[in-house]
């Protein structure tokens, strides 16, 4: 059974940064070949998706974080990093990992199509207020 656990949440000024890490787990599992991304649900609002790596280090960002996040990834130690800064107060939401089994270009056909990924961890709160 796979699991993805997601830290480094928690509450900042507007302006600041978080990282948050997700670590996966799972019998013989390796991330290595998989894609990885960062969703994000705010109060009363849809999952939104924010930010994807492929595993040869292709990236895509949802516009209203482009320049301000950044993910990256640990394949030897499965662990998918978002690095966030210039922090805003709507960018206050709950934020997901996730991964999948599909290949860069099928992975960005979900994330179109609003389908669901292979895997989900249960979430990280960050909090941007004064």
């Amino acid at each position: 059974q796979v699991q993805l656990v997601e830290s480094g949440g928690g509450l900042v000024q507007p302006g600041g940064s978080l990282r948050l890490s997700c670590v996966v787990s799972g019998s013989g599992f390796s991330i290595n070949a998989m894609g990885m991304g960062w969703y994000r649900q705010a109060p009363g609002k849809e999952r939104e998706f924010v930010a994807l790596r492929n595993s040869g280090g292709r990236t895509n960002y949802a516009d209203s974080v482009k320049g301000r996040f950044t993910i990256s990834r640990d394949n030897a130690n499965n662990t998918l990093f978002l690095q966030m800064n210039s922090l805003k107060p709507e960018d206050t939401a709950v934020y997901y990992c996730a991964a999948d089994k599909g290949n860069y270009y099928s992975v960005l056909e979900k994330i179109a199509n609003h389908y669901e990924l292979d895997y989900w961890g249960k979430g990280t709160l960050v909090t941007v207020s004064s």
